[in-house]
């Protein structure tokens, strides 16, 4: 049973790498820009719901919506006052502001919270569920983790494609000069995605603190890192692509760590995105695009 229960705890945590990666292959694929300080986001979500249930006596799902809601603000805010005027410049403008503010809201954090780590309380009430006669647990957690990443993957599918502001994503995305000519407004759509990007990300920090039940100012740079990584791994740019790639990321780590080392992890996470971008460039859902001269 041990191998089962390091499998469904690899699904678990890349779960939460999928959520993570929903947000940055939404950005990249409707803005063309990589917001590395996307992991910064989630270590906000997390304070929020801290503050707010430990310092306030907040509801835990009241102070969720709150996080999400801060998020939210926090990702337009940084859309527009980072990112919107390096638009069409030099890649590595972007990623120069992306880790200026990655680094701003890490410093922000340390200064208001301090380096102490916070002990974080599960928002998730959920009973654990016992199967083959208590021989495997799958904690509550776990199987809420699993379930939000399904929906929100199906949902955002369905907005994307169904919707009047999901077709207009897909038109910046095609070609940002013909969508503007067709007047749908490129600024406030691109706008939007980082929005919904980062209320994924508030989601994601919840259900990450809640299943290792820590906070820090640090601690959304690394599953930043491996959600982006996961994004990749999937295909950046596909919705799908990040679920898939999130948690086959999950599963490779974690069976990593129980049957190999757990110090060479992360790196044969990044060793095993190394060998699929030789074999697939695109990523596993990726498409190759073909620029005309």
């Amino acid at each position: 049973m041990s191998f089962i229960s390091y499998l469904i705890t690899g699904i678990s945590l890349g779960s939460v790498y999928a959520i993570i990666a929903l947000g940055y292959t939404m950005v990249y694929g409707i803005a063309k820009m990589l917001n590395f300080a996307h992991g910064d986001v989630i270590m906000v979500g997390g304070y929020v719901v801290f503050v707010a249930v430990s310092n306030m006596g907040v509801n835990p799902y009241v102070a969720l919506l709150i996080s999400m809601a801060t998020c939210t603000i926090l990702g337009v805010t940084i859309e527009r006052v980072a990112y919107k005027p390096l638009r069409g410049t030099s890649p590595l403008a972007v990623l120069i502001t992306a880790i200026g503010v990655s680094y701003l809201l890490q410093n922000l954090a340390l200064l208001i919270f301090g380096a102490d780590t916070k002990a974080f309380t599960s928002v998730v009430n959920v009973p654990n569920l016992e199967l083959f006669d208590g021989q495997l647990t799958i904690s509550g957690v776990t199987i809420v983790t699993v379930i939000a990443c399904i929906i929100i993957m199906a949902v955002l599918t369905l907005f994307v494609k169904k919707t009047k502001a999901g077709r207009a994503m897909q038109a910046v995305s095609e070609d940002r000069g013909a969508a503007q000519l067709m007047g749908i407004n490129v600024n406030g759509t691109i706008a939007l995605t980082f929005a919904i990007g980062s209320a994924l990300a508030a989601v994601a920090g919840v259900l990450l603190c809640s299943a290792y039940p820590s906070l820090t100012p640090y601690t959304g740079s690394m599953p930043g890192i491996k959600a982006f990584v996961a994004a990749v791994f999937g295909g950046i740019g596909s919705i799908p692509g990040a679920m898939i790639g999130g948690i086959l990321l999950g599963i490779i780590e974690n069976l990593s760590k129980a049957y190999i080392s757990s110090q060479l992890s992360d790196a044969i996470v990044f060793g095993v995105l190394i060998i699929v971008l030789l074999v697939r460039p695109t990523g596993i859902l990726g498409k190759n695009i073909q620029e005309k001269v």
